[in-house]
């Protein structure tokens, strides 16, 4: 129904791109002893900012191919460490631990702001 596609398609958007973000730092805790691998992130407004019905992109005609969330690797940046490593190692395990936990949290703060509104349509459709 379009009334859900429009209620849930923010926390869709949010939560496939927080899962992402979550990969992202977690590749970057695998390869913390990699020599040479470069620590990425990626920036989680600009993303959604530019995935959302409204923004600054848009399509003229039927057949154009709408930008999804899924394809992020573009937007993908390297982290400057705070302390250079010999091996060309760009990855600060702790920081990266640090961010995967805010990053984790973030996302089960979508999952819980998601299972509320859905609580809400559940009961609004029992009459409760």
């Amino acid at each position: 129904m379009k009334i859900f596609d429009s209620a849930f398609s923010l926390s869709e958007r949010t939560l496939a791109l927080r899962g992402q973000r979550m990969e992202v730092l977690s590749r970057n805790i695998a390869n913390s002893d990699t020599p040479g691998f470069k620590a990425q992130d990626i920036n989680f407004k600009s993303i959604l900012k530019a995935t959302e019905p409204n923004s600054s992109l848009k399509t003229t005609q039927a057949g154009h191919i709408q930008e999804s969330v899924s394809n992020f690797q573009s937007d993908l940046v390297y982290t400057v460490p705070f302390n250079s490593s010999v091996d060309g190692n760009t990855v600060e395990l702790s920081v990266e631990q640090a961010k995967y936990g805010r990053a984790a949290a973030q996302y089960q703060a979508t999952l819980r702001f998601l299972e509320s509104d859905m609580s809400g349509i559940r009961k609004a459709l029992r009459g409760d």
